[in-house]
């Protein structure tokens, strides 16, 4: 896409009604545009919403993605569940985005290192962190790592919601904890400079994980059962065993943040403070799981969103409070991290601290975990 082009489209999204109803607290903050921004799982396509996935980027995503603002993000290149993870598909997955990204240049950036990162920011591209949100398609040969890594693969989360050969997943009953195929699994991510995520995973597995681990741990996009208790979230316990070792928790933009009710930014507020005081400035960072492109709740949309939910919870992978909508309320726009730092700084963070939070803490870790991979 031509820079005059992606230039008007930028513009023409800062001017729409949802960026304006978003805009609520005066002026924004002018750091956020000289941050490094992480959000440590997004997408610049269509993420946890009914739309079609698999069809080529519009020039709506592709301007939403550019003017969020946002450096880069941890994007899947695998669904959850065995079904939808086979190795088949996951591969034809980092084959839909290698085509994205040589189709957008201009926009988009694969992220191999933390050098990608910086040139990402430089050059107001959004980077592409390849995340894979299950292991199933391992298929229980650890040597597939090694061609996952070699294909830009970054992160890999080590269950989806059930059980799998490395562990089992938030929902299942009883939880055994990481397998020892699991621990094979999580050392040779170790050797390949890989980060371990656990985001998915069952308190047993991410305790086993975050100990066995020789590299700091993540949870991507997960939150804080000490806020509300819910699966997909993590206790204060596993909170400060995963900082202690370095690690980070990405704080996601779901209807898990509170019992009940659409979620709003306050909720958000609550999770990401309570993760502080938890973890520590250092260890906090957000995973949206959302994507950038805000949701439009029309009548398509609610039919579309109660089959989407309709067919995870058939293939028993949905976990409580999906049949919410997807999204935080009043942070409904691509610009979402300004509106999280934006709302600690007026709470009396320090721009330290929310430096960290919206993106400084995800590149610690990356310049801790990660080792050169091949060339692109």
């Amino acid at each position: 896409m031509p820079a005059s082009r992606r230039d008007f489209l930028i513009s023409a999204v800062l001017a729409t009604p949802l960026w304006k109803a978003a805009r609520t607290l005066g002026p924004p903050w002018p750091g956020y545009e000289q941050a490094m921004v992480i959000d440590c799982l997004a997408s610049p396509g269509p993420f946890n919403t009914p739309a079609r996935t698999g069809a080529p980027l519009t020039d709506e995503m592709i301007a939403n993605a550019v003017s969020s603002g946002i450096t880069a993000v941890n994007v899947t290149v695998s669904a959850g569940g065995a079904g939808h993870a086979s190795f088949d598909n996951t591969v034809a997955e980092i084959g839909y985005w290698e085509r994205e990204l040589q189709t957008h240049p201009q926009a988009l950036l694969k992220v191999r290192s933390v050098a990608d990162l910086v040139e990402a920011k430089r050059t107001r591209r959004l980077g592409l962190i390849f995340g894979l949100q299950d292991a199933v398609m391992l298929e229980g040969d650890v040597n597939r790592l090694t061609l996952f890594h070699r294909l830009g693969v970054k992160i890999v989360q080590l269950t989806y919601n059930g059980r799998n050969l490395l562990g089992d997943g938030c929902l299942e009953p009883h939880d055994a904890g990481l397998s020892r195929h699991g621990r094979d699994v999580v050392a040779r991510m170790n050797e390949l400079g890989m980060l371990v995520d656990t985001s998915h995973c069952g308190t047993q597995t991410t305790n086993d994980a975050i100990e066995v681990s020789r590299s700091p741990v993540a949870a991507t996009h997960s939150g804080c059962k000490g806020v509300f208790d819910h699966p997909r979230s993590k206790s204060d316990e596993t909170l400060r065993r995963l900082s202690a070792k370095g690690g980070v928790i990405g704080i996601y933009m779901m209807p898990f943040l509170n019992a009940a009710g659409q979620p709003t930014g306050d909720d958000l507020v609550r999770q990401i403070e309570h993760a502080l005081k938890v973890c520590g400035e250092d260890h906090v960072g957000i995973g949206s799981d959302l994507s950038i492109t805000p949701h439009r709740v029309t009548p398509e949309y609610e039919r579309a969103h109660r089959q989407f939910v309709a067919d995870r919870q058939r293939a028993g992978i949905a976990a409580p409070r999906e049949e919410d909508y997807m999204f935080v309320a009043d942070m409904n726009t691509p610009r979402r991290l300004e509106l999280i730092a934006d709302r600690l700084l007026a709470r009396g963070h320090s721009t330290a601290r929310v430096e960290k939070v919206i993106g400084g803490n995800w590149l610690r870790l990356f310049r801790e975990v990660w080792k050169p991979g091949p060339p692109a």
